[in-house]
């Protein structure tokens, strides 16, 4: 049995198809954002835990971005992350960033929360505000164990204004 022009031209239409899906899978599955320019920023927490390289950023809901890296700090012991968001976010100056649960038990993701300066965060600066994760264990511990303070102040780090 000869092929036919059909069966070449079908053949490699599913063969282009299956590497456009081999290719995003590869992209997508390593982080990276699918379209745009992007530039990086930082943000200084007290603890990280949890939190991964290529998990999201998001602003009102929408992923704007994803945490390319997360170093420790040698001065003070404090973990930074490096986010990389989509170029047409302009957050300002005073924004927040927290890091927060999907679910109960699920996946950490950065939650940003534009603040209200009219200048806003130029490439490699850091934001100031952040909350940092709470460790459900601790937290469940000292709660089975009775050993909660009702005046914990929250688990946020902020430089002094001067």
């Amino acid at each position: 049995m000869k092929p036919t022009r059909t069966d070449t031209l079908v053949g490699s239409f599913v063969l282009v198809g299956l590497v456009a899906v081999a290719y995003l899978a590869l992209h997508l599955g390593a982080g990276n954002l699918p379209s745009g320019d992007t530039y990086l920023i930082e943000a200084r927490f007290s603890n990280a835990g949890g939190l991964n390289r290529g998990a999201s950023v998001l602003l009102a809901g929408v992923i704007v971005g994803r945490v390319e890296d997360i170093r420790l700090d040698p001065g003070d012991f404090s973990a930074i992350a490096t986010l990389r968001v989509r170029s047409n976010v302009h957050l300002p100056t005073d924004s927040m960033a927290s890091i927060r649960t999907s679910g109960l038990i699920g996946d950490r993701f950065i939650s940003l929360a534009p603040g209200a300066e009219a200048d806003n965060l130029t490439p490699g600066s850091r934001i100031v505000l952040t909350e940092s994760a709470v460790d459900l264990e601790s937290l469940i511990g000292k709660m089975a164990f009775g050993s909660v303070d009702k005046e914990t102040p929250p688990n946020e780090t902020q430089e002094s204004p001067q």
